[in-house]
């Protein structure tokens, strides 16, 4: 994770100091009263209860309860947590949440376990040998190669475990990341499971734009960012006459999610939008992505892992790799971009109108490349949190 991703959650080191000396020693000297298992569990940087953490979460929760106490690490600065009654909610830096840390049985963490379950763990996890960390993938990987910070290394090397959806996804752990192989275990993806059928749609009706980030992005002014390749990209895919014309036409709905690291760059988006003939911003929660997955016929993207999620329900997908060639150069692929996508390869706005328009004309509402399916995913049985919940804490 890029350690942009969190400067604006960045806490105050001597504040931090007191609160983790004073729960280290309150965990020292003070038996917990809980006598079932505590497992901390976060994801999405604490800022959405979204995603393989928060299924979890949910599954710990309605399931084990009897055995397990699962606590959700939340971003304060949000309300979710509250207003959406998410049992055992903790605030992510508070005192309770070091406390909790240290007398911990088993935690769980989505994107990084400084930012999702105790900030600025890497400077005390030598204080904590007791806990299995588990680090539950944000998607299956393939499209991204690891970018592994300074700070990253001995939470790499505290984890104890690392799910995987599939033997291609352990094997590629083990070779490209360099994990041991005996912390690499096959669960499956928690998030499989909220999909309770894989049924495509009987006529393409809804479509969901998605678009991943580039991290190299994070540092240009904003008129530089507006000639950036992902900018005008993403701008004219939307504004572009032929596909609204084609959503107007064929009574159709796109629905949009902007990356909420294009919050601050929202404004140059509002004047396109236009429910009336079918075009609609979602915000990254309202509704939530999963929900979004579940109501869409197909989706338009680059890379982003929600793709996974459509080939798992079999729905049609364009990928729009638009600066292929610069993503190849700053970031890299485990998967080829020329032979290993599962869906219509459109380099550029003219050919994702195209695959729209043949995907709209001829009906098409299931994945072509479904088959490879099998390739990427082990299990489509809807027991990945069980296998999880089993492998490691014994439930």
């Amino acid at each position: 994770m890029s350690v942009t991703l969190k400067e604006k959650g960045k806490l105050d080191p001597l504040k931090v100091f007191i609160k983790v000396t004073a729960a280290f020693l309150v965990s020292v000297f003070s038996r917990k009263n809980e006598q079932k298992k505590i497992a901390l569990v976060g994801g999405n940087l604490g800022e959405k209860y979204e995603d393989n953490a928060a299924i979890f979460h949910t599954y710990l929760h309605n399931h084990h309860a009897d055995q397990v106490t699962a606590y959700w690490m939340y971003d304060p600065k949000t309300s979710y947590a509250t207003d959406g009654q998410i049992p055992n909610a903790v605030p992510l830096g508070s005192f309770r949440n070091y406390l909790l840390f240290f007398q911990a049985d088993y935690t769980f963490h989505g994107h990084s376990l400084m930012y999702d379950i105790a900030p600025s763990v890497d400077k005390f996890l030598f204080l904590n040998r007791k806990t299995i960390i588990t680090h539950v993938s944000h998607g299956i990987e393939g499209f991204k190669k690891i970018l592994i910070q300074k700070e990253d290394v001995p939470l790499l090397k505290r984890t104890n475990y690392f799910n995987c959806a599939s033997v291609y996804e352990k094997d590629l752990k083990l070779n490209e990341w360099k994990i041991p192989a005996h912390k690499l275990i096959v669960t499956g993806l928690p998030r499989f499971d909220r999909y309770a059928h894989i049924k495509p749609a009987k006529e393409m009706k809804n479509i969901l734009m998605m678009m991943t980030w580039r991290e190299w992005l994070f540092d240009l002014s904003e008129e530089e960012f507006m000639q950036s390749a992902y900018f005008r990209n993403t701008y004219g895919l939307i504004s572009h006459s032929g596909i609204r014309e084609l959503i107007q036409q064929n009574g159709l709905k796109m629905q949009i999610t902007l990356h909420p690291f294009m919050k601050k760059f929202k404004k140059h988006f509002v004047g396109l939008a236009d429910p009336a003939s079918g075009i609609e911003f979602l915000s990254s929660t309202n509704p939530s992505i999963s929900q979004a997955i579940v109501d869409n016929d197909m989706l338009l993207t680059d890379i982003t892992s929600v793709s996974w999620d459509f080939l798992y329900l079999n729905k049609p997908i364009i990928f729009n790799m638009f600066d292929r060639d610069e993503y190849l150069a700053q970031r890299g692929t485990y998967l080829s971009l020329e032979t290993d996508l599962y869906g219509y390869k459109a380099d550029t706005i003219e050919e994702v109108y195209a695959y729209l328009k043949k995907i709209v004309e001829e009906g098409i509402t299931t994945n072509e490349w479904f088959p490879k399916a099998t390739d990427y995913i082990d299990y489509f049985d809807h027991q990945n949190c069980q296998r999880l919940a089993k492998r490691v804490l014994g439930v």
